[in-house]
């Protein structure tokens, strides 16, 4: 649970001189690396590699401000093979070389430690399912659009409001099994999830049928687990993305039978007004646990 991912981000303050040790911490918060990457990018709105190379160079930062060791001596303890590479990263930080910095006392950026903490507001309890699903199609029109963790995705809005009535029809006679009818669908490239990263968006039936009409993609979908989480009268979209959060910080730490793998993620959504209703559908897999 939380305690364990806080346990595993001790990790950073302990192996700062070291590659990031994104295993080891996954082992600790007792999940798989891909995971605990997401994981920590959907608590934190940053990857992880991220947030170590800030942590190291927020404590550069104060050693370089000390004087007491050489910039080549502190580039070496917190990681960099050489002082050019040190003062390239320690710049794109502080907007400063090391030497000025040293020289002129200037004020620096800093990295604050990060731990998590669970608030929990309200007292709606998410329900949620676990499918074994054969194998299918996913079929509907798609395009590629940069990832947004909050608020509106503009260019992910504007494909959906250019899809016509046809569209939505021609779907819902294809679809022939859960999640029933248009199902928004999106497959990730960066296994940190970045803000912006690309994403691959479909507008798609979930179907068994054969072919692929003109103007629509196919992506095949291989047999496997899915973990659906059922949410009721979210605000659109800014409650609804925050189940992928929900998941990431909850339903995975508290179900150590199940981890993620990578695949296509379904949602399905009723509107009624400005409130949505639905279901997230998560590929998933057990564990030994």
């Amino acid at each position: 649970m939380l305690d364990r991912l806080n346990e595993a981000l001790e990790r950073v303050e302990r192996d700062l001189g070291e590659p990031v040790g994104a295993a080891a911490m996954a082992r600790t918060a007792l999940t798989s690396e891909h995971h605990f990457r997401r994981m920590f990018s959907a608590l934190s709105g940053m990857p992880l590699s991220e947030y170590v190379r800030r942590r190291r160079l927020t404590l550069a930062g104060a050693e370089v401000i000390g004087g007491r060791d050489t910039l080549l001596d502190i580039a070496v303890r917190y990681g960099y093979g050489s002082a050019e590479a040190f003062g390239r990263a320690f710049r794109a930080m502080h907007g400063i070389s090391p030497g000025e910095a040293r020289r002129t006392g200037a004020a620096l950026d800093s990295q604050s430690r990060l731990a998590f903490h669970l608030t929990i507001e309200g007292n709606t309890a998410m329900r949620y399912r676990i499918v074994d699903k054969g194998a299918f199609r996913l079929v509907g029109p798609g395009t590629r659009v940069p990832l947004v963790h909050e608020g509106a995705n503009r260019p992910m809005t504007d494909f959906v409001l250019g899809l016509g009535d046809d569209v939505y029809e021609r779907l819902a006679d294809l679809s022939d099994q859960e999640p029933r009818g248009g199902v928004s669908v999106t497959v990730t490239h960066d296994p940190d999830r970045r803000e912006g990263s690309d994403v691959d968006f479909y507008v798609a039936a979930v179907t068994s049928a054969a072919g692929t009409p003109e103007g629509m993609r196919a992506l095949d979908v291989p047999a496997g687990t899915w973990v659906v989480l059922l949410f009721e009268g979210l605000a659109f979209p800014e409650a609804v993305q925050r189940v992928w959060v929900y998941a990431a910080a909850e339903w995975f730490p508290s179900n150590p039978a199940y981890r993620y793998r990578h695949g296509p993620e379904l949602l399905s959504v009723e509107y009624e007004g400005d409130l949505a209703s639905g279901e997230l559908w998560l590929p998933v897999e057990r564990t030994s646990v």
